[in-house]
């Protein structure tokens, strides 16, 4: 794959990192189709901050809604086929979409804690030689950059791919509004990312590309996608208060990585030009990765 940065250029922001890691990822459905951005500048970040997206082979739908039915064992098998697979290459499992996230980690954390869902899934997976009892990590790909390469770092590479001056990022001081929405905090006993109260790992990010973030109370709220087929109206309120209390607080655009609340949160913006774009083509753009970039 080429990319608009020079090789010496990707060498030397590797070589900050030492030696290259290398994670099992598991990209789900939705960045196959209607979030490839997601996906496709992760991987090209990825490459230049030092770590490797080794894409897990055959992968299912993780079923974009974690079960809640004790019973309900067979929807959860396509994540625990992941986790396992991730389990057999000793690696841990990033993955970067948050209902993706949401739904392994309540999946692996049921295996871990609940011997009756591990015994029935263990029952229906041995007949494919697999067995899996919850080894393995699940990592959103944000706690990679916060927790293994971190914001230094991240800041760094940043300066470097713009003539060494953080003032030069495509975002030094444009005010971005993280958006967190609910499936990436909650619950937070078991995904246990941030406070889900108060949460910092977005406004870090943004931090870290040379951005300047906008706290406002509405970040950490659910945008209602999921009652569309319920009630329109609740969505479509609830985004509509989301971007008004951002743009009131003086946000420029709004960060997130769900690709099924930066769906709703355009879909019902209204009169809004407010742009709502996935944290990783901002991080991509302040790499100077970014097609058209120094083109």
């Amino acid at each position: 794959m080429e990319y608009h940065s020079s090789t010496i250029f990707v060498k030397k922001l590797t070589l900050l990192r030492g030696m290259c890691m290398t994670y099992s990822y598991y990209p789900g459905c939705t960045l196959k189709n209607k979030a490839k951005e997601l996906d496709i500048y992760a991987r090209k970040s990825a490459e230049v901050l030092g770590f490797e997206l080794s894409e897990i082979p055959e992968w299912q739908c993780c079923g974009g809604t974690y079960p809640l039915a004790k019973n309900e064992v067979a929807s959860k098998l396509s994540s625990i086929r992941a986790l396992a697979d991730a389990a057999k290459a000793g690696n841990e499992l990033v993955t970067l979409c948050s209902a993706c996230y949401n739904v392994l980690k309540q999946v692996n954390n049921d295996i871990q804690q609940d011997e009756f869902i591990s015994f029935k899934a263990n029952n229906y997976l041995a007949a494919d030689g697999i067995e899996y009892h919850g080894e393995t990590k699940i990592v959103h790909y944000l706690e990679v950059l916060r927790d293994t390469i971190g914001w230094a770092k991240v800041t760094e590479a940043v300066k470097a791919a713009n003539g060494g001056d953080i003032k030069k990022s495509p975002f030094f001081g444009k005010k971005i509004g993280a958006y967190y929405g609910c499936l990436l905090l909650r619950p937070s006993n078991v995904l246990k990312l941030d406070d889900p109260e108060n949460p910092q790992i977005l406004e870090d990010f943004i931090k870290a590309i040379g951005g300047t973030p906008v706290i406002y109370s509405e970040r950490n709220e659910c945008c209602g996608a999921y009652t569309l087929f319920e009630d329109k109206s609740i969505p479509e309120n609830r985004t509509k208060k989301i971007i008004t209390n951002a743009q009131e607080f003086g946000a420029e655009l709004l960060v997130t990585s769900c690709p099924l609340c930066r769906h709703n949160l355009i879909k019902n913006q209204g009169d809004s030009k407010l742009d709502i774009i996935y944290f990783s083509e901002l991080l991509a753009e302040a790499l100077g990765l970014k097609e058209g970039q120094n083109a």
